[in-house]
């Protein structure tokens, strides 16, 4: 039996630690409490931005939005009110930039995602051997094979704030505590036990996976990690304010990671990948950014993490922000933007009307007023002491010395990573995309080993050869991954392709390529017939 560990990951949409485990009175998690029972807390872990598909593309790749090209949120579709933003496009990274999953699957893992993936580009076929919703590690043909089985469930979702959406009754609307810029009304006590009552929702989810683990007697060798990609409300999602980036990091690795312990230890979720490379023993790529926090490839601590903010949805913006464990910087690229800019989908947020709506009647204070205010060119916080960061200190001498650190780590970061936000959009998808359409992966070429043709020539044809016989795919375009079968129907097994197909009997091979950014090719089909 393969002894590797298996990996469960369960993302929760849009979600702070709102936890029993970190400390929340009001909170019902017994799931992810058990967790932390179980294995760690990271208090310390942050999303590189503070809104999904930017911060997914992140935890998929191992890369910052900022490098390949996934920074701006909503790419996928046309603004009707926008028509002139280069929307819809789908990302086009870098050719080395696979996604962390095929990597596991090239190592022998069992790869399913159920199902939401949001990457700003489309999920090349490669990346797993099932993306739907009946994605699980119970499907994989073979039950000794390690698996890496991602379930997000996405009741938690800013949407399920609506005022539409139930909340359950048991939920003290009193006891809930606000943070200090949120309006205290009914309407805002109300829509944040709606997000309660959704993460208690999607925590019973989190258990019966849990309970399937036990039943399946995979428990003791399954590394559990239970992450989220952002925050939930406004002046969290979409802001690198630690109510946006700032996000629960659970996990237990029987053996591993001591029950019941907590570790100060800044992380990213763009470590989420490569720590569990780390943990499998799977090498990882040098182009790769996020850094191992566990496994045998454990990186040194970092000491800042970073995060940023472009266009999300109709409208332009750029920040840029790096946090220690003690202090946060945000630098803004267009001060002169008002902070609450327009973005439809946020306006639909009944905190948000709230907020609104009480400005305009002059109803609220200093503090409320926070994002009504001018923007400065820097903001400088103490996270310790002001976790809401309400109280900036860029302008303050005694803080000098730290807004030099991080203004000169920002600095750095953005030139190592090269940053792609200095570009504009429209010049950005023209560099993908010169003729303004979107390329076709070359389609698979094959070739053919035996003794008497040792692999010079591609087969265009189906034809009959000596044994024994390999089989090589092939894909012009640059950075192309190929998937295989032997098997013929829509419900065929699909194989990353990763080394020459042995051949043992008549076979017919059907074969696709696709590079992330690229339609998938067109399928190639041939018959070997062995004489």
């Amino acid at each position: 039996m393969d002894k590797r560990p298996n990996i469960l990951w369960v993302s929760f949409e849009d979600t702070n630690p709102f936890y029993g485990c970190y400390g929340d009175k009001v909170a019902r998690t017994p799931n992810v409490d058990r967790i932390a029972a179980d294995g760690c807390i990271w208090p310390n872990a942050f999303a590189v931005a503070g809104v999904c598909a930017p911060a997914r593309s992140a935890v998929i790749t191992g890369m910052y939005p900022t490098s390949i090209g996934t920074h701006h949120m909503r790419t996928s579709h046309r603004e009707e009110v926008a028509p002139e933003l280069p929307t819809p496009y789908s990302a086009c990274p870098p050719p080395y930039v696979k996604c962390i999953s095929e990597y596991f699957r090239a190592a022998g893992y069992y790869c399913s995602n159920n199902s939401k993936t949001d990457y700003q580009f489309d999920p090349p076929s490669t990346a797993w051997d099932d993306c739907s919703t009946n994605g699980h590690w119970r499907n994989r043909p073979d039950k000794d094979q390690p698996f890496f089985a991602v379930f997000n469930p996405t009741q938690s979702h800013e949407s399920g704030m609506w005022e539409d959406k139930p909340y359950h009754d048991h939920y003290d609307l009193d006891a809930i505590e606000l943070p200090p810029y949120f309006p205290d009304t009914k309407k805002v006590r109300e829509s944040m036990a709606r997000m309660y009552t959704n993460i208690e929702d999607v925590d019973r989810y989190f258990g019966e996976l849990l309970d399937q683990l036990e039943e399946d007697g995979l428990a003791d060798n399954t590394i559990v990690v239970h992450w989220s990609d952002h925050g939930p409300m406004p002046r969290g999602k979409r802001w690198p304010y630690d109510s946006g980036i700032h996000v629960p990091m659970v996990i237990k690795w029987p053996g591993h990671i001591d029950p019941g312990t907590t570790t100060d230890q800044l992380v990213s979720t763009l470590d989420l990948g490569p720590t569990m490379m780390s943990a499998c023993g799977i090498d990882i790529p040098h182009y790769v950014q996020g850094q191992a926090f566990l496994g045998d490839k454990r990186a040194e601590d970092r000491e800042f993490i970073f995060a940023a903010r472009d266009r999300y949805d109709s409208s332009y913006d750029m920040i840029r922000a790096a946090r220690s464990k003690r202090f946060k910087y945000m630098r803004h690229y267009m001060p002169m933007n008002p902070y609450l800019q327009w973005i439809p989908y946020r306006n639909r947020h009944p905190i948000m009307q709230e907020w609104w709506r009480l400005y305009q009647e002059g109803e609220l204070n200093d503090d409320q007023m926070c994002m009504f205010k001018p923007r400065p060119i820097e903001e400088l916080y103490d996270c310790e002491n002001d976790p809401h960061e309400l109280n900036n200190l860029a302008k303050d001498p005694a803080y000098a010395e730290q807004l030099h650190s991080l203004s000169a780590a920002v600095d750095q970061w953005m030139d190592e990573t090269n940053d792609m936000g200095h570009i504009p959009e429209s010049d950005m998808v023209r560099q993908w995309y010169p003729n303004g359409e979107r390329p076709t992966t070359a389609a698979p070429v094959m070739i053919p080993i035996t003794p008497k043709s040792p692999g010079n020539e591609a087969s265009l044809e189906s034809g009959s050869y000596d044994t024994p016989c390999m089989v090589q795919l092939y894909s012009a375009t640059q950075g192309a991954s190929l998937t295989y079968t032997t098997e013929s129907g829509d419900d065929a097994t699909w194989h990353l392709y990763t080394e020459p197909i042995t051949l043992s009997a008549d076979t017919t091979v059907r074969a696709r390529s696709v590079r992330i950014g690229y339609f998938e090719s067109d399928e190639v089909k041939q018959t070997f017939t062995l004489e």
